[in-house]
């Protein structure tokens, strides 16, 4: 008996070891939407998912070829007014989820090409301070949708 009991805490030990090997996730982002203006011409806004690494990191920029320009904002409100206030940058603490959603943070895009249609994907380049850039898809919906899950 007692050489299995052995062979059972030789393998918990070793399992342990080996877990406590296994390298921290890395910096990502996921969970990519976009909901068009129900005008054409208006604004869309997009919204994502940024998961810290195992270092702090500081978004810079969010892009898109498929918007002539795009700007990080925060909504609020003051008072019974609303309001949105551009961003410079967003810190990423390590290993925390930094969501932008409606509500919140944001990307608002501006002239997205019309060829944009609900249903489709968009692509996106986040740009952190360090110089690192993550590509991510995005699906997009219609202004009236439900927000994806």
């Amino acid at each position: 008996m007692r050489p299995v009991v052995a062979l059972s805490f030789a393998m918990s030990l070793t399992a342990l070891t080996l877990a406590g090997c296994s390298k921290p996730k890395p910096l990502y982002v996921d969970a990519a939407w976009v909901r068009l203006n129900a005008v054409a011409t208006g604004p869309a806004a997009a919204y994502f998912d940024v998961h810290g690494g195992p270092a702090p990191a500081m978004l810079i920029s969010v892009a898109t070829d498929t918007a002539i320009r795009t700007e990080m904002h925060q909504s609020g409100t003051d008072g019974q007014m609303a309001t949105m206030t551009p961003l410079a940058s967003v810190d990423i603490p390590a290993r925390t989820l930094v969501r932008f959603a409606p509500g919140g943070r944001h990307v608002m895009l501006s002239n997205v090409n019309p060829e944009i249609k609900r249903g489709g994907a968009m692509t996106f380049t986040f740009t952190f301070a360090d110089g690192q850039r993550i590509e991510q898809s995005a699906t997009v919906i219609a202004a009236g949708d439900p927000a994806p899950k």
